[in-house]
């Protein structure tokens, strides 16, 4: 295995130069450690982040051109900012599948924060990444936040996305809704080769046994066979590096054993992955840095929007800008014909 060709994507894809005077302007709600920021960054935006997690303002601040600063968002705030771009990953716990599924009941829900902003500063362009927990039990809320964004008068695009099309080596399917003028189209990284896979992000990280490493103990072993067998699991739920990574999460970097990402060694021990095997696994090139604690660290990198699949959506972001905004009943129509389908993904 070698990770060159896929540490060379993450530089020329991700790296960061002189921030321009005329840098188009992006609000970053719920910013978390910066991957939506990195993405747009290198698509040549410049960000302000808000975000409530401590750690995560830090991470952010010591990466990025981009300042954040750590507020609990809420509606009617002011953001002290006149953006061509709002984008944001709304807290995803009321929707995952993997939990209750309460949507607008749930306290941590951001939507009214996101659409309050929206309507304040009515950028050109909105965009917010979610679970795809929101198609489901969450559709009807999914349908108001849509209906709401249209009546302010954008063009929405509602769409699932695996990361794995855009050079993540993840399996990583995620709602992605953007509210336009006209003129956006996001195109697929475009590689002479298939799919990443977990083996090319880790290379010799892989073979490795790092000073600290973690190791499941025995008695996580058996509790991992039985999970298995009671689950009828065909294949281990070990890393397997000859295909792209099941879904990172915070819950299988740092969580419970049966679910957890790990590396099964040569000689029959499983190594749970490190902080800079995580972080490749979501794109994040090696000079990226987390503060704050191991576990802080991780669950920033499994909260976090890949940044590959953020640049190609900054890209698209900008192409945006640059297009002819369409007549107000050219969005109606548009708008009225996506109805019929973008909510049966």
């Amino acid at each position: 295995m070698s990770a060159q060709d896929y540490l060379q994507l993450l530089e020329s894809r991700l790296s960061l130069s002189k921030l321009e005077r005329s840098a188009p302007l992006v609000l970053d709600m719920f910013a978390g450690c910066g991957g939506l920021a990195l993405g747009f960054e290198a698509a040549g935006f410049s960000t302000v982040g808000f975000e409530w997690d401590e750690d995560a303002c830090a991470t952010y601040r010591m990466n990025l051109h981009g300042e954040c600063h750590r507020v609990f968002l809420k509606p009617n705030q002011d953001l002290g900012q006149s953006p061509e771009v709002i984008v944001g990953g709304p807290p995803c716990q009321p929707f995952s599948v993997g939990g209750l599924q309460n949507g607008r009941e749930d306290d941590r829900d951001g939507f009214p924060a996101f659409l309050s902003a929206v309507e304040r500063y009515q950028p050109r362009v909105a965009v917010f990444e979610n679970v795809r927990g929101m198609m489901y039990r969450n559709r009807a809320y999914l349908a108001t936040i849509l209906d709401r964004l249209k009546r302010l008068g954008y063009l929405t695009e509602a769409r699932l996305v695996n990361a794995a099309n855009f050079g993540v080596p993840q399996n990583r399917v995620r709602l992605l809704v953007v509210a336009h003028h006209g003129g956006w189209q996001l195109s697929r990284l475009l590689m002479s080769r298939g799919p990443f896979v977990a083996g090319d992000a880790l290379g010799e990280l892989a073979r490795e046994i790092p000073l600290n490493a973690r190791f499941l103990t025995p008695s996580m072993d058996e509790y991992v066979a039985r999970y298995e067998a009671k689950s009828k699991c065909i294949r281990p739920r070990d890393l397997h590096l000859n295909q792209p990574s099941r879904t990172v999460t915070c819950r299988n970097l740092y969580g419970a054993t049966s679910d957890m990402l790990r590396i099964r060694l040569r000689d029959g021990r499983r190594r749970m992955l490190t902080i800079r095997e995580a972080a490749r696994l979501q794109s994040f090139p090696d000079w990226f840095q987390f503060a704050g604690t191991e576990e802080s660290q991780f669950d920033q990198i499994g909260n976090a929007v890949p940044p590959l699949l953020a640049r190609a959506v900054g890209g698209a972001v900008m192409a945006c800008l640059s297009a002819k905004p369409l007549s107000a009943e050219d969005i109606e129509y548009r708008n009225e014909l996506n109805t019929q389908y973008q909510l049966g993904i």
